[in-house]
């Protein structure tokens, strides 16, 4: 079964600069390719994503382009740099955007994002990656999303010190099996997902 995954890249920083969440981003969208999933990536910080929590902020809102391609992905990808031990302004802003999906059901009643699993990637010099993780996944997961076992893949560098992920001469051993896993797991998730999804509003 052909599945398909996206990105959101939850970097700071404008295209074309380079992005280590970008890097450990794409090399899970790699990884969930060997499991025959197609994957795309979005830096959401190159788009006019609105403040707010509805589906569309109007006035050239640019979150209702992207939530197509969310509700059309059977894995989506939050990718977040840690600044001050927290997750980025910019992937706060896409999961208070993803408040309003708790607002969209189909015919049985149930979030459109049921059946769909999300992964996390989570980037940075120092440690925050537990506590970003646990935020996201909780956020995820209350809008609707199914988190797999194993669903982060993150780097942190040495505290105190500068050196960036897309700095590295080679990715870390421990870093590319635990992508490995998480590309695994969710591609295997999102299979059962989509072939037996949750039960309708009316049995449960």
């Amino acid at each position: 079964m052909a599945l398909t995954a996206l990105a959101l890249n939850c970097t700071l920083s404008p295209s074309p600069a380079a992005s280590s969440t970008e890097l450990l981003a794409q090399q899970v969208l790699d990884a969930l390719a060997g499991h025959d999933v197609t994957g795309s990536m979005v830096r959401v910080v190159d788009h006019d994503v609105r403040p707010g929590v509805e589906l569309d902020m109007g006035d050239g809102d640019a979150w209702p382009a992207i939530r197509e391609q969310v509700v059309a992905s059977d894995i989506l990808v939050l990718a977040t740099p840690t600044w001050l031990g927290q997750h980025s302004s910019v992937c706060q802003r896409v999961l208070e955007r993803l408040d309003a999906e708790l607002a969209e059901k189909d015919d049985e009643g149930r979030l459109l994002t049921y059946g769909k699993v999300a992964v996390v990637v989570v980037v940075g010099n120092e440690d925050g990656a537990h506590h970003i993780s646990a935020i996201a996944f909780q956020s995820l997961n209350d809008v609707g999303f199914t988190i797999p076992a194993g669903g982060v893949t993150y780097w942190n560098g040495e505290a105190m010190h500068g050196t960036d992920y897309k700095d590295l001469e080679s990715t870390p051993d421990t870093v590319a099996s635990t992508t490995r896993t998480l590309a695994a797991n969710a591609a295997h998730l999102a299979r059962l997902l989509a072939a037996d999804g949750y039960p309708s509003s009316d049995e449960t």
